[in-house]
């Protein structure tokens, strides 16, 4: 029997996420995030050690109060799932560690996840018109869709023909767009996670005071963000003095921002009309940016094709994504690992079938 009800953890770096999924019906029966913000604020990033020491310290919890949060008991579950890469290797054996030694428990299978898969399928859990019309397309219809993947390490336009099967179009060169915004935060002394920050910050600045470099590559469906960086940093450089700047730091904020916003919107369309696609996801943490959806719903209403976006509590790390990615790929008779599955702290999205051990448990 294909295994429906799924048991997730997700610790593939800063946050400490367990969930439910009912496969079938694409419904979240409970989740339970835990940010460690507080705990990798004062070092203006994360760090490995401390991440892994936190989830060790709340996935009992956590796990507990998700099963009771469902209403079911441990037997009430079909299989339990893991992110086991790409991430931090210490953070993602503890996860690992945890629901392999739940799934021996229980006498339940363990299936091995890809984080980028999860966020590549986050958006078909969208309890939204959208997210229904999504569904129905790729599920049930065989329309393939075009995702854009913008989190912390990852900045890639994919088109996503069937679960399990994906094609990169282009990614990024260089910085990815979530840390291209850490680095600009830092710039502007601002507190980690900087893409919150320089979003509110942005709100009382005027876009169109500073003028940034759109980064040209080769590939046109390629990214480079490390250049934009590079010209802020030369900007606030040259205003600033040992005591002042000239530079008004929202303005700078929201400039930046919004030549992100027309970056990935302007390699958005030109995938669209690569592909030919009439359905668009945009997933991760960055997709969280009301600037950036707000450009990219209207580069695609000019086009004529839809856009999705998974609800926010979805768009950070958690382990509903995980549950679900878990549960279609069972559905579909994709591999999912075994018990001898290592952590894959490298996992290219296009290597899915590469469960091979690569890194000691």
């Amino acid at each position: 029997m294909t295994p429906n009800i799924i048991f997730a953890i997700e610790t593939s770096c800063d946050e400490t996420s367990t969930a439910i999924v009912n496969v079938a019906t694409r419904t979240i029966l409970a989740q339970h995030i835990y940010s460690q913000l507080p705990e990798h604020a004062p070092y203006g990033g994360v760090v490995p050690e401390i991440a892994s020491r936190a989830h060790l310290e709340r996935l009992p919890d956590l796990a507990a109060q998700t099963l009771a949060a469902a209403g079911l008991n441990w037997p009430d579950i079909d299989a339990v799932a893991a992110t086991v890469g790409p991430g931090l290797t210490t953070a993602l054996v503890v996860g690992t560690t945890f629901a392999k030694t739940l799934a021996i428990g229980l006498g339940k299978p363990f299936l091995a996840t890809n984080h980028i898969e999860g966020h590549a399928l986050s958006p078909l859990l969208a309890q939204t018109e959208s997210g229904h019309a999504l569904a129905q397309s790729f599920l049930h219809e065989g329309q393939p869709y075009l995702l854009l993947l913008v989190t912390g390490g990852h900045c890639q336009l994919v088109n996503v023909t069937a679960p399990g099967h994906y094609e990169t179009l282009g990614s990024t060169l260089d910085d990815a767009v979530g840390e291209c915004f850490d680095k600009v935060g830092k710039l502007l002394s601002l507190p980690h996670p900087a893409g919150p920050a320089i979003e509110q910050l942005a709100k009382s600045g005027n876009p169109s005071a500073i003028t940034l470099p759109h980064p040209k590559t080769d590939n046109p469906l390629a990214f480079s963000f490390s250049g934009l960086k590079t010209a802020v940093r030369e900007l606030i450089t040259k205003h600033q003095t040992p005591d002042t700047t000239t530079l008004n730091p929202a303005d700078l904020a929201a400039s930046f921002q919004s030549t992100v916003a027309t970056i990935l919107s302007r390699k958005t369309a030109a995938a669209i009309k690569h592909t030919g696609t009439k359905h668009v996801v945009v997933a991760g943490g960055v997709a969280a940016n009301a600037t950036i959806r707000q450009a990219l719903l209207e580069t695609c209403q000019s086009l004529g094709v839809t856009l999705t976006a998974p609800p926010l509590i979805l768009c950070t790390d958690n382990a509903a994504m995980i549950a679900y990615a878990a549960g279609l790929r069972t559905a579909y008779g994709l591999d999912t690992g075994t018990l001898a599955t290592r952590v894959l702290p490298r996992w290219p999205l296009e290597d899915m079938s590469a469960l091979t051990p690569t890194s000691a448990l």
